[in-house]
């Protein structure tokens, strides 16, 4: 197992401590050898991620056979897969061709909530389990498990690959505006220096006008080579720049957006304004699939050795639902796992790199709550990697007046309402002291006329549209 691993839960109380405490443990951690600090399979994931983008289609076929195959082996070995494979009449040990996976059932998010235990290898350890959490973009919490010294080992990998092409390399100093919680107070730090990644970690929950200057002053002091940040906290920097005509004293090599949409319209923004080249990708916490744009193509390109990936029926607007098979998670294969997130097929394929390519993933527009202090805080900054929302069906955001939230929860079978006074300490922790937060239980959730999980129902208007 990686060091990463081990001291995962320990992450909060690092996050934490003094800056003079985080300076010294980080650079020590980060002048670990790589190996070390990510596991022994960082290096085949990261040469397997340089590789694949050359890889014929017969070697992606092979390659991607054989993982298919590996994952619905080690499905084999969990009750509830066990249960569904027999029912559908199929058998992992006769899997020969990729064809023959649409013969195997769909795995729903309501699946992952009431059967997440039936869905281990009963031959692997409890020990080689990672637990995570989602609250979801769609408002749906979902729990899972990721296999230690693997998962997260490979997501690391393949970012870092990914990221390279567009000039970002490991240990470059790079300005973090994605969701940290450097302090709880309104009036609080704006950010803190992580040696063990040489990041400069600004909050998602100060970056106002009032509050700009020193965010200004913190760039401009430790002069990133890269800004990794949500779209919505770029586009909020950016446009405070243009408003008061704010310059940096360093030029930016790249912008890194993840997490949330990016419109062609404001990726362009962003390249115009910071003058530097804007790269965007698709991923989510399951980290069944991913995908990222191209060295010259904003089209998306899904890595064919991180996951194999389907597509559902065109909807009413011929959007396409993402469906995914998980490579290299034995502890908990998702099989066919519908993501509820849909992509926009390309009119004309740009056919940069030989992957799987789509013109953009459809999401939701940027959604914010407002604090009593005029504070934008993105949703996306308060969704939890924990088990805060651990017995919840279903979670959504009311607001109709600056300041005061409603946090409305449909709980499940395992709901212990002893939990209530955690969940408003972990929101409170993410929002800040400038919001007064009510927790109400409701038997169900407001859904669109779609029948969709609502994330944010909001009646603030423009005041916190993206």
């Amino acid at each position: 197992m990686s060091i990463e691993d081990r001291l995962y839960p320990l992450r909060r109380l690092y996050e934490g401590a003094p800056q003079a405490i985080k300076s010294t443990i980080g650079l020590a951690y980060r002048h670990l050898p790589i190996g070390w600090r990510h596991g022994k399979n960082f290096g085949r994931f990261a040469k397997e991620a340089i590789e694949s983008e050359s890889w014929s289609k017969e070697a992606q076929i092979a390659y991607q056979t054989e993982a298919v195959k590996r994952s619905l082996r080690a499905a084999a070995e969990c009750p509830y897969y066990q249960r569904r494979f027999l029912e559908h009449g199929v058998d992992p040990l006769q899997f020969e061709d990729l064809s023959e996976l649409v013969k195997y059932p769909l795995l729903s998010k309501e699946d992952l909530i009431f059967h997440r235990e039936a869905m281990l290898n009963q031959r692997i350890a409890a020990s080689s389990r990672l637990y995570m959490s989602t609250g979801g973009s769609s408002g749906v919490p979902v729990g899972f498990y990721l296999h230690k010294g693997v998962s997260r080992a490979k997501e690391q990998a393949y970012l870092e690959a990914q990221w390279r092409r567009r000039g970002y390399q490991p240990g470059d100093p790079t300005a973090v505006i994605r969701g940290a919680v450097t302090s709880r107070v309104s009036d609080g730090s704006v950010c803190y220096y992580d040696a063990s990644r040489n990041w400069l970690v600004l909050s998602s929950y100060h970056l106002n006008r009032e509050r700009f200057p020193e965010y200004l002053r913190a760039l401009n002091r430790f002069k990133p080579k890269h800004l990794h940040a949500y779209p919505s906290a770029a586009l909020a920097l950016a446009r405070e720049m243009l408003e008061r005509n704010a310059k940096l004293e360093f030029q930016f090599a790249s912008i890194l957006c993840g997490s949330e949409k990016l419109s062609p319209e404001s990726q362009t923004f962003l390249e115009t304004h910071f003058d530097a080249p804007v790269f965007h990708w698709y991923g989510h916490s399951e980290r069944v699939v991913l995908a990222s744009q191209g060295r010259r193509s904003n089209h998306l390109y899904f890595w064919p050795g991180y996951g194999y990936v389907e597509f559902g029926p065109p909807n009413e607007t011929s959007h396409r639902e993402i469906i995914g098979t998980s490579f290299h998670n034995d502890v908990m294969p998702l099989i066919r796992y519908r993501t509820g997130d849909y992509v926009k097929m390309p009119d004309e394929l740009e056919g940069e790199l030989p992957m799987t390519e789509v013109g953009d993933v459809v999401g939701r527009e940027y959604e914010f709550l407002l604090s009593d202090q005029h504070r934008r805080v993105s949703l996306t900054a308060i969704n939890m990697h924990d088990d805060l929302f651990e017995g919840l069906l279903a979670v959504q955001f009311f607001q109709a007046s600056p300041g005061l939230v409603e946090f409305r929860f449909r709980p499940g079978l395992g709901w212990k309402p002893r939990r209530l006074d955690t969940i408003r300490e972990g929101l409170k922790a993410k929002l800040g002291e400038d919001f007064e937060i009510k927790l109400v239980e409701v038997k169900e959730v407001q859904k669109t006329a779609a029948g969709k999980h609502c994330w944010l129902l909001s009646q603030l208007g423009t005041e916190v549209t993206g």
